[in-house]
C-alpha cells in the first residue's frame, strides 16, 4: 500500500506536466498563424506602397490571363502560350532550361509608339539643339543642321539615308560633357513631356500594353529579356529608368547604339594613355561609335549576351537579322514575331507599310502581329489617338 501510495503522486505529476506541454502546444499553434499572415501582410504592403503603378500597369493586372489584353484568337497569344508552356515542361523534349531562355525585344515600334512624329531619340534631339534654352546658343551648325532634318522628315516626309549615323553622331556632341546620371536626368524630365498626338500620354508612358503583358508573362516564366534598340543605349536606359516605365528591366539588360565614354579630366588623351582617377566621374565623351540596326543588333547580343536567342520580337526590316538569329538556333525550337502597324484609329498606322510586312513575315516564316485586328487596347485607360495631322498643325 506504501509503495501504491507513492506512485500516485508521480502519475498525477506527470499527468500535469503533460496537460501544460500540451497547452503550451496549443497556443503555440494558435498565435503561430495570425504573426504569419501578419508578417506576410507587412511584407506585402511596402511593396505595394513602394511602386509607381500608373493606369499602365494597372491594365495589365490579370492573373486568370496575363494575355487579356490580346484577342483569344491572334496568332502571337495562341503559339506564345503554347510555346511557353511546351519549353518550360521538363519532360517535353523541348524543353529549354532556364539559363538559355533568352528573349530579344526591338523598342521603338515593338514596345513603345515609334513615331509621333518620329523616334524618340530623334525629338529628343530636336528639343536639345532648337528649343531647350539652355543649349541652344550652344549647338553647333552640324547639330542645328541635323535637327533640321528631321524637322523636315517631320512634316514633308522628306528621307535623308544619311540621317541616322548623322543623328547618332550629334547626340554624341550635344549631350557631350554630361555625366552619365545626368543624361538620364535630362531623358527622364524630356519623357514626362505630351506625346503631340494624344492626350491623356506622356511620351514615358507610350508603351504598347499588349507588348508589356508579353515581357511580363516570359519574365514570369524565367525568359530573359532583352531591350535590343537601334536608339542610343544611353537614351534607352534612360527612358527604363523613368518612374513612367511599366516594366522592370535591368539596365544591363538594355543594350542599343553606342557613343563614347571618358573620364572627366580626359580630355584629348587616348584610353590607351590615361588612367581614370578616383577624383573623377564618367561622362559622355562626344563621338558616335556605333549604329545598332540590322546585323550589327546580331553582334551586340553575341557581344554582351553571349548566347543566341530564342525568341525575338521587332516591327521593320531592321529587325530581321535578329529574328533570323534567333531562328538560326541549333539548340532550341525558337520563334520570331514581327508587329505590323495597321491600326489608323488608335495609332499612328501605315496600311501600306503593314501590309508588306505582313507579306514578309510570311515569306520568313515570322509570326505577324496585328495592332488592329489581335489588340483589345493599344495604350492605356483614358488615352486619345487625336490624328497626326492634327497634332502637326497645332505645333505649326
Amino acid at each position: 500500500m506504501e509503495k501504491e501510495s507513492k506512485l500516485v503522486p508521480s502519475v498525477w505529476r506527470s499527468v500535469a506536466i503533460g496537460a501544460l506541454c500540451l497547452c503550451a502546444v496549443l497556443c503555440a499553434l494558435y498565435f503561430s498563424k495570425p504573426q504569419d499572415t501578419a508578417k506576410e501582410a507587412a511584407t506585402e504592403t511596402p511593396a505595394a506602397e513602394g511602386t509607381t503603378e500608373s493606369a499602365s500597369l494597372e491594365l495589365v493586372a490579370d492573373d486568370e490571363d496575363p494575355l487579356s489584353l490580346w484577342n483569344d484568337d491572334a496568332p502571337l497569344k495562341q503559339e506564345l502560350v503554347k510555346y511557353v508552356e511546351n519549353v518550360t515542361d521538363e519532360s517535353s523534349p523541348d524543353f529549354i532550361p532556364v539559363e538559355d531562355r533568352i528573349a530579344t525585344f526591338d523598342v521603338d515600334g515593338t514596345l513603345i509608339n515609334e513615331t509621333d512624329p518620329n523616334y524618340f531619340d530623334y525629338t529628343l534631339l530636336v528639343h536639345r539643339v532648337l528649343e531647350d534654352p539652355d543649349y541652344i546658343d550652344k549647338a553647333s551648325e552640324f547639330e542645328k543642321a541635323t535637327a533640321n532634318k528631321i524637322v523636315d522628315q517631320n512634316e514633308n516626309g522628306t528621307k535623308y539615308e544619311e540621317l541616322p549615323v548623322e543623328h547618332g553622331q550629334a547626340v554624341a556632341s550635344a549631350f557631350k560633357g554630361m555625366t552619365v546620371d545626368e543624361f538620364y536626368d535630362y531623358v527622364h524630365e524630356f519623357a514626362q513631356s505630351d506625346m503631340p498626338s494624344y492626350t491623356g500620354m506622356k511620351r514615358g508612358e507610350a508603351f504598347y500594353q499588349p507588348m508589356v503583358q508579353v515581357v511580363r508573362y516570359l519574365q514570369a516564366n524565367g525568359f530573359d529579356c532583352y531591350m535590343m534598340s537601334g536608339t542610343d543605349r544611353l537614351i534607352m536606359r534612360g527612358l527604363f529608368s523613368s518612374e513612367l516605365c511599366p516594366l522592370d528591366i535591368p539596365l544591363d539588360h538594355i543594350l542599343g547604339s553606342d557613343e563614347s565614354l571618358v573620364g572627366s579630366k580626359q580630355g584629348d588623351a587616348d584610353g590607351l594613355d590615361y588612367t581614370f582617377g578616383q577624383d573623377e566621374e564618367l561622362v559622355l565623351g562626344g563621338d558616335f561609335m556605333m549604329k545598332t540596326l540590322k546585323e550589327n543588333k546580331v553582334y551586340i547580343i553575341q557581344r554582351e549576351v553571349a548566347k543566341q536567342p530564342v525568341l525575338s520580337f521587332g516591327n521593320s526590316s531592321g529587325d530581321f537579322a535578329m529574328d533570323n538569329y534567333a531562328l538560326s538556333n541549333p539548340n532550341y525550337k525558337s520563334l520570331a514575331f514581327q508587329l505590323c502597324c495597321d491600326d489608323l484609329e488608335r495609332e499612328n498606322g501605315n496600311e501600306e507599310k503593314a501590309a508588306k510586312m505582313a507579306e514578309q513575315c510570311q515569306e520568313n516564316g515570322y509570326v505577324a502581329v496585328s495592332m488592329k485586328n489581335d489588340w483589345t487596347t493599344i495604350y492605356p485607360e483614358g488615352v486619345i489617338y487625336t490624328g497626326a495631322d492634327e497634332a502637326l498643325a497645332d505645333a505649326a
